[in-house]
């Protein structure tokens, strides 16, 4: 009797151990693991020329599908060449953010404390991404000439590495990846855009690095009275980097963009997210995202 007394006790025993020790096990489940901050994008737009409104929509969706981002619009409706954002008249205005976009398009901004506000953030070390039209804000002075370095109208273009100052028809851009070491670029194939905006170089800055080139066949002025003149070929820099500053803060631009079909094409996309993980420092030498900003069953062109 007093063995099965014994016996009955330690079955219990045995059976609130196997229970408790099968909670706490359930309890060390996978969700209970780190997950990475989501990488944070300061995206502003607005200006002349371009449909912000729906491509601001466009490049939010596009990251944050293909990577662990969240991105943060700041757009001002207004569509002439004078339009200003509120951000940045504020000292600290990018804190808080790991990149930040510029994709305004702000031609007759020519403050240059507002200026010199907005280039602060990068010289202290805060990475951008510059869009199309992006190349073609904040200019004054003679800009249409190659600017000098140091000068009171170089700073914007100092910060993107390349100075532009205009465009020609819309036309498809066929685009050409250079022999670079760049992760940006790994295993890019060439492709052709839609009707694009080809923009010319007038001064690759120092320090630039040229990761794509674009070719458009445009007419000749004279086409008309002279038919069988060939058309000429205009080639450009499209796409590129630079470092800026005492801090040498990475830079990635690209001057393609001006329609919404672009901006939504993989491939233009695909060439965006290299360039805003490369400037954060999350770009994997295969072009792939650090592991950290791969979403589940995702992964980079």
């Amino acid at each position: 009797m007093k063995f099965l007394a014994s016996f009955i006790i330690l079955s219990n025993l045995l059976i609130v151990n196997l229970t408790f020790s099968h909670d706490t096990t359930a309890k060390v489940s996978p969700e209970s693991k780190s997950v990475a901050a989501p990488l944070k994008v300061l995206l502003v737009a607005g200006g002349c020329c371009h449909d912000y409104a729906k491509q601001t929509k466009i490049l939010k969706q596009g990251i944050e599908s293909r990577i662990n981002a969240k991105v943060t619009i700041v757009f001002n409706p207004d569509t002439s060449t004078k339009a200003k954002f509120k951000i940045y008249e504020s000292d600290n205005w990018a804190e808080g953010y790991d990149v930040v976009i510029h994709d305004e398009c702000s031609a007759s901004v020519t403050d240059g404390v507002y200026v010199k506000k907005i280039l602060a953030a990068h010289k202290s070390g805060v990475p951008a991404v510059n869009l199309h039209c992006a190349m073609h804000s904040y200019r004054w002075g003679d800009f249409r000439k190659p600017v000098t370095s140091g000068a009171d109208n170089a700073g914007w273009y100092e910060m993107i590495g390349v100075q532009s100052t205009g465009h020609g028809p819309k036309l498809p851009i066929k685009v050409s990846y250079a022999d670079s070491n760049s992760p940006i670029v790994a295993g890019l194939k060439p492709w052709t855009t839609v009707n694009e905006e080809l923009y010319n170089n007038v001064r690759v800055f120092p320090g630039a690095e040229v990761l794509a080139a674009g070719e458009q066949i445009q007419k000749r002025k004279n086409q008309k009275a002279n038919p069988n003149a060939k058309p000429k070929v205009v080639t450009a820099v499209v796409a590129w980097t630079n470092q800026y500053g005492p801090k040498k803060t990475k830079i990635f631009s690209t001057s393609l963009g001006h329609f919404n079909e672009t901006v939504a094409d993989d491939r233009y996309m695909t060439l965006v997210i290299r360039g805003l993980l490369w400037t954060t420092g999350n770009l994997n030498d295969d072009g792939q995202p650090a592991k950290d900003y791969v979403l589940p069953n995702k992964s980079s062109k």
